[in-house]
């Protein structure tokens, strides 16, 4: 006999639309009469390990509503990375607690915990369903077009760099702007969506798909610098030499590593400052300024895409849907039709389980510092309408009356 029991968490980083797939999860559920119960898990796997639920059968529509447009996750989220103990215990929980459908939110490890949860299911042979939904800023899960959580956090990034450019082409100098992405450089290469004019910046974009050489990097800003007499720079965190040794590793003295035992890119200035230093000591230019956007990106609640939001929801729906009407677990993907419109399938755990996704080559220039076309007209409609725009005085110079 069916329990009716539904279990949703989210993991992973946050983002500005994160409960709007949460919202399409619960909401959708509701709808079916087979669902009796749908439980939040708090804090992702650890919640369920810690059996810390919620039961949201029991919260208003109007302010899961008013939750969904709020940003980062409500259920708050995790950076633990189960492996297959983890991933028993957490099953070992589902099972007691007759949990028959499991919607995890979150990215690329995400991924690959709902698939080993699924295959302990199997091999119990208990009747569980495990869906996940993707998130992340970094937009690098692949299988899909692009993923909930970057088309924001590309907004804000393309906005970002627009204000930093106006603020640059004011008072001339050397600007560095350090953007997330360890190994996918989508959401620095969003930078460019906030140009407008032909000598706007970011002048120079580095990407983690392509080698980062310290010597190229200071002949470029030196060469754009000597041409517009100023310069904006959009980097990725992930940057890396040849050997794929990030740049923060060679530059820095102390280095941070997080609980994985990777170098802590996110939530540190070092990068800026460091490639500031370089530019002011090789290259003797005195206003170089360096920010690291860190944190900021993921959920800013001032600065969310239209599209992001309802591709959001839709995906959280659209598992729920699976879910109830089909057979399988899986992963649901965004698959772009048209010019611009959207799809959804659902494709085997084993396709975006512990993958990266990471850009085209066809989106990056054979300079390696900017973006093509073919990324422009990618990005786009993605970013949603109301995109602020700037405008220039026209050049019309009085003619001098005292040379000098």
């Amino acid at each position: 006999m069916s329990s009716g029991k539904i279990l949703v968490a989210q993991g992973g980083g946050p983002t500005a639309v994160i409960n709007q797939s949460l919202a399409g999860v619960v909401l959708e559920a509701r709808r079916h009469r087979d669902v009796q119960l749908v439980y939040g898990a708090r804090h992702g796997v650890r919640g369920i390990v810690d059996e810390d639920f919620v039961d949201l059968t029991r919260e208003t529509s109007h302010n899961i509503e008013m939750v969904a447009n709020t940003p980062s996750s409500a259920l708050g989220s995790t950076r633990d990375k189960p492996d297959l103990k983890y991933c028993q215990e957490i099953f070992k929980v589902l099972q007691a607690h007759e949990i028959e459908h499991f919607f995890y939110i979150g990215g690329n490890d995400s991924s690959d915990t709902v698939r080993i949860v699924r295959d302990q299911a199997r091999a119990a042979n208990y009747p569980l369903r495990c869906l996940h939904i993707p998130k992340t800023i970094d937009n690098d899960l692949v299988g899909n077009d692009h993923t909930p959580g970057f088309p924001s956090a590309a907004r804000f990034v393309a906005q970002a760099f627009a204000g930093a450019n106006l603020d640059n082409a004011s008072l001339p100098g050397v600007y560095v702007g350090v953007v997330m992405g360890r190994h996918a450089g989508f959401l620095t290469a969003a930078a460019a969506l906030g140009k407008k004019f032909a000598d706007d910046g970011p002048h120079l974009i580095y990407l983690p798909e392509r080698a980062f050489d310290i010597g190229r990097f200071l002949a470029d800003v030196k060469s754009t610098y000597e041409r517009l007499g100023r310069c904006v720079i959009a980097v990725s965190e992930g940057i890396h030499d040849a050997s794929g040794v990030p740049m923060l590793s060679q530059l820095a003295k102390d280095i941070e590593r997080d609980a994985h035992g990777n170098v802590q890119l996110s939530g540190t200035g070092a990068l800026a400052d460091l490639l500031c230093e370089e530019v002011k000591s090789k290259l003797g230019i005195k206003r170089v300024r360096g920010d690291t956007f860190g944190y900021l990106q993921r959920s800013f609640i001032g600065c969310v895409s239209d599209v992001d939001q309802r591709e959001a929801r839709e995906v959280g729906e659209k598992a729920v849907q699976y879910a109830m009407w089909g057979e399988h677990s899986g992963s649901v993907a965004i698959r772009r039709t048209g010019f611009y419109s959207v799809d959804y399938e659902l494709q085997p755990l084993e396709a975006v389980a512990a993958k990266t996704r990471t850009m085209e080559d066809e989106f990056i220039a054979p300079s390696g510092t900017d973006v093509t076309d073919a990324f422009r007209l990618y990005l786009r409609p993605l970013l949603g309408s109301g995109m602020p725009d700037a405008f220039r005085l026209r050049p019309n110079p009085v003619a001098k009356v005292l040379k000098r």
